[in-house]
């Protein structure tokens, strides 16, 4: 099995998501087709890795790539043991894309306190997005309403689905 023969394991377990989301499956059906498709392919994948790793230099490219898949290999697998994960974080990455790219903006919020209020406004507008709410409709309505909401209840005004 080369690298070409690594991605293409890897595609094969992306292209059992691809089926299981086409075929609009639960996630308890989706944890089984995991474990009757995905499992397998996974143990073979980590065999490779393991007889890799005794060839492979600890210190070059591929070295260090079996190094990391070995190392973090329970997170890399945990999606196959539940149905309701990703398969990868690529939706949490997305979400904080807008952050990283405005990073030394940052630097200039003014104070830490402003620093703190803008992450606050950060993470609210993602978890609008993720929840599919329209963040400007969200934040009007919170704002109209948070100067007569009961402090003891400031968690109905968070977004939810």
């Amino acid at each position: 099995m080369a690298c070409a023969q690594v991605l293409a394991t890897i595609e094969q377990l992306y292209g059992i998501e691809r089926a299981a989301s086409e075929k609009h499956v639960d996630a308890p059906a989706r944890q089984r087709l995991r474990q009757e498709q995905a499992r397998p392919i996974l143990e073979r994948l980590r065999a490779y890795l393991l007889e890799q790793r005794a060839t492979a230099l600890p210190k070059s490219p591929l070295g260090a790539a079996i190094g990391y898949a070995l190392r973090n290999w329970v997170a890399l697998t945990r999606y196959a043991e539940d149905g309701r994960l990703k398969i990868d974080n690529n939706g949490a990455e997305q979400a904080l894309r807008p952050i990283v790219l405005r990073r030394k903006n940052w630097l200039f919020a003014g104070s830490e306190a402003a620093a703190h209020r803008t992450a606050i406004l950060c993470s609210l507008v993602q978890t609008c997005k993720h929840l599919q709410i329209n963040p400007f409709v969200y934040l009007r309505d919170v704002l109209q309403r948070v100067s007569t909401h009961p402090a003891r209840l400031v968690l109905e005004l968070t977004p939810r689905e």
